[in-house]
């Protein structure tokens, strides 16, 4: 990859930007389409919102004030967890759709598995939702699906179905690699893209990341990006700091070596959400 044009292919064939601009905690209105604009003229092509995040309006309003043309942007969102099952998912599309002021999406996501803690059919419950999903794909209205949080025994009926899973974002970051995770999503052509590559900010401190990073002369939230990239893993960073936008995305003018891949690779957990997909309440 060497900017942040360059694309990841999916199973479908649909290019994919390899670096997105992450929109999690970002309050809508003023703050969202500040943060689209700053990200969209730094480079980044690839925007990831949700309905849960309640910013799709302002994220919609600034991608269109954008005037870039929009064939050229990749636009990510999800299904949120009240809203599974076949109807409430294609009525939570239609919303989302309206509320981005979009023609079509170009990757829509289960937000989060339903799962045995909390359903006796959660596997049933999954299947319909990805149903929906599969019936709007199949319609040309998302160009893409996916999920977000999936582990193997989640996605197993999935991988079952007319139309398998495209991508799965997980929590993936320095001490948190969900190796199981990615390496069955990598055997069967499932993009992995890591939401909260830096830790929501607490990698930013790490000792071991700073002294890395150091012998790059980068950030070690520069260093996480390009370390998630050298991993095949497509990242999300996220910021409504001007500045950090750009630095996030300037990634691609080095390399990280493979003796540094590898201990950043074996860094023992810290810094994690504590969100396990099996034991969320939400």
């Amino acid at each position: 990859m060497k900017s942040s044009y360059d694309t990841f292919r999916l199973n479908n064939g649909y290019e994919i930007p390899c670096v997105g601009f992450g929109t999690w905690q970002t309050p809508d209105g003023e703050t969202a389409e500040m943060a689209v604009s700053e990200a969209i003229k730094a480079g980044y092509r690839h925007i990831d919102t949700a309905a849960c995040y309640g910013n799709e309006a302002g994220v919609g309003r600034e991608i269109k004030k954008s005037g870039i043309e929009r064939e050229k942007l990749f636009v990510t969102s999800k299904v949120w967890n009240t809203e599974r099952g076949y109807e409430k998912t294609v009525a939570a599309f239609e919303k989302t759709l309206a509320d981005l002021g979009l023609d079509y999406l170009d990757l829509y996501l289960i937000h989060w598995p339903a799962s045995s803690s909390q359903y006796d059919n959660w596997e049933e419950i999954n299947l319909e939702t990805w149903k929906a999903m599969t019936d709007l794909y199949k319609a040309g209205r998302i160009k893409s699906i996916g999920v977000s949080n999936f582990m193997p025994h989640h996605l197993e009926a999935l991988m079952k179905t007319e139309v398998p899973p495209m991508v799965n974002q997980i929590e993936y970051h320095p001490g948190l690699t969900q190796a199981e995770t990615v390496d069955y999503c990598k055997k069967h052509g499932i993009l992995v893209e890591a939401w909260s590559p830096l830790g929501t900010g607490r990698m930013l401190n790490n000792e071991t990341l700073k002294s890395i990073a150091g012998k790059y002369g980068k950030s070690v939230a520069q260093l996480c990006i390009r370390w998630c990239l050298q991993n095949g893993v497509l990242p999300l960073p996220k910021s409504v700091t001007s500045s950090r936008i750009v630095e996030n995305i300037n990634i691609f003018d080095f390399e990280i070596l493979a003796n540094d891949i590898v201990e950043i690779n074996e860094m023992p957990y810290f810094g994690g959400s504590g969100l396990h997909p099996d034991r969320v309440d939400f």
